[in-house]
């Protein structure tokens, strides 16, 4: 017996793909608040398809008209890689990277589209750590696998296909996952996904498919508060932070970051843009008690920007962390400490004058001396803090020497009663950055993110001595050089400020020329009007110039 395919367009092209997109957005919008009361997995955060939505849209809306469907998906995996947010929109970034790895052509008949479908679930799949039944993960296997055996007889029933297999898998999640089971729901990111799908099917045919949206109208009936007393979306009651943040960074760090991340917490997702040897863009996703030390795994493996922080049911305070991180009942305590590990005396003096405490970095011809001699300062300075009292402290290292014995120091004073955090910076000025946003009413999990949001949203830009030259030098990369030093100073503060810069830190060198400083000085306020300007004492001979930009 020979199936007739089904009637309506049999091949996807840039126009249905943009029709497909914008009717699955305006669908999921439409459903989000009845689709997002249903999550509780991997955290009872309601917030699957407001995640999935603003991916979507952040992918599609706004992109470059004209495009062809190559050109069309690629742009939109990139759009969405950078925008990507929680455990679903991450993994939704990803499927999209899937079908833009495969859909190489114009037009996509139904055995692409079952190739892209497949593409898609196995690039999410190998994002997430530890994949987990009876989740988003699941339902896009079962879409893949239907859409395969549907190929044959066209686009049209490949999606459908696609679809009431999706819709069959994620009545079947309560059954595989118990804290679907316990709030008597079925998965959220799995049932957005099916929407998305069936959005496909009457794009296609104009025919409405209902398999999603039969579901949410039969689990909707619990009330709000009954689903979110389930203390977990996925994961381990555990961990209490959602940290999220884009790693520039190349493929083998980013491998390297989710072994990390994974003896961290959980929940742990790393997408990526297509593979390359050199430096790539990836978003990493995890749920963890100790948001200082998953930000820095991320520091320690290339460049951290678009950091966010989420703290789960804060209301309820439901999250137990570890025996060293208890503090007493209400806010956090006052007993907090920074310490600045740093090699410039004069930045010392400045930050002491400001509260801070420091240590100074040993600069020695050998770095394997210079790291026992700062370690042993650091042991000291905190050892004294423990001793007054001291509940916490953040310590703060810029340069290699001085993080990697600040890093060897704060390991091992990690488990004792005074619990001790770790930022580790590339520039005196990031240091700077850090403590300037120091808050010690917040509460040290904050104070820690937004000090780590301050270092890595500080460029750094420095004048070194080149020859008889001058190098401009942004992020340890030399962009120009000059003879004129005032030239090349100007042509610093431009490349800084064109970035979105609002806040400049400028630290003289000992040699540096003071009307160069005069002359950087007033061309920003007249080129710049908006952008603040502050100058620290002069530092060491060397950078003849550096400025951190915020």
């Amino acid at each position: 017996m020979v199936e007739i395919p089904e009637t309506g367009r049999q091949l996807l092209d840039a126009d249905i793909m943009r029709e497909w997109a914008a009717r699955g957005i305006d669908t999921l919008t439409r459903h989000r608040r009845g689709v997002d009361e249903l999550n509780v997995f991997p955290v009872a955060d309601s917030d699957t398809a407001t995640n999935m939505v603003a991916t979507l849209q952040a992918a599609f809306q706004g992109g470059t008209p004209g495009l062809r469907l190559e050109a069309l998906l690629d742009e939109a995996a990139g759009r969405a890689l950078l925008s990507a947010r929680g455990n679903s929109g991450v993994i939704l970034a990803q499927m999209l990277r899937g079908l833009a790895d495969v859909w190489n052509s114009d037009e996509i008949d139904a055995k692409g589209f079952a190739a892209g479908l497949r593409s898609a679930t196995d690039a999410a799949t190998a994002a997430v750590a530890v994949p987990t039944a009876g989740t988003i993960l699941t339902v896009a296997e079962a879409a893949a696998s239907a859409a395969g055996k549907a190929a044959s007889f066209g686009l049209v029933s490949a999606s459908r296909a696609a679809a009431e297999a999706a819709a069959a898998a994620v009545a079947a999640t309560p059954g595989q996952l118990p804290a679907l089971a316990r709030a008597g729901v079925v998965d959220a990111g799995g049932l957005a996904l099916t929407v998305i799908l069936e959005a496909l099917v009457e794009t296609l045919t104009g025919s409405v498919s209902t398999g999603a949206l039969d579901l949410l109208e039969r689990h909707r009936v619990r009330a709000v508060a009954e689903v979110e007393e389930v203390p977990r979306e996925t994961g381990s009651e555990v961990y209490g932070y959602e940290v999220q943040y884009l790693l520039e960074a190349n493929a083998t760090a980013a491998a390297d970051l989710r072994h990390r991340l994974t003896a961290l917490g959980d929940s742990v997702v790393i997408i990526g843009s297509r593979a390359a040897k050199d430096v790539t863009t990836f978003n990493v996703h995890v749920h963890v008690n100790d948001i200082g030390a998953a930000i820095e795994a991320g520091i320690e493996r290339g460049r951290v920007h678009r950091i966010s922080v989420t703290r789960f049911d804060d209301s309820h305070g439901a999250h137990t962390a570890p025996a060293r991180r208890a503090a007493p009942e209400g806010t956090e305590s006052p007993k907090r400490a920074v310490v600045v590990v740093t090699a410039s005396a004069r930045v010392r003096d400045f930050l002491e004058r400001e509260g801070c405490r420091t240590v100074a970095a040993e600069r020695l011809a050998d770095d394997v001396k210079a790291v026992p001699v700062t370690s042993q300062r650091l042991t000291a300075e905190l050892a004294a803090i423990s001793a007054s009292g001291g509940l916490n402290a953040i310590v703060i290292a810029d340069g290699a020497e001085a993080a990697r014995a600040a890093r060897s120091v704060v390991t091992k004073a990690r488990g004792d009663r005074l619990r001790v955090d770790f930022i580790p910076t590339s520039s005196v000025v990031q240091s700077l950055a850090a403590f300037a946003v120091h808050d010690p009413e917040r509460h040290l999990d904050d104070d820690v993110r937004t000090m780590a949001e301050a270092v890595a949203a500080c460029r750094v830009g420095e004048l070194h001595r080149d020859g008889e030259r001058i190098a401009v030098v942004i992020g340890g990369e030399a962009v120009h050089t000059d003879h004129d030093p005032v030239a090349a100073a100007r042509d610093l503060a431009d490349r800084l400020c064109s970035t979105g810069a609002e806040l400049l830190t400028v630290l003289p060198g000992a040699g540096s020329d003071p009307e160069t400083v005069t002359a950087l000085s007033d061309h920003v306020h007249e080129a710049w009007p908006l952008v603040e300007i502050q100058q620290l004492p002069a530092g060491d001979d060397e950078p003849l110039l550096l400025i951190g930009a915020e």
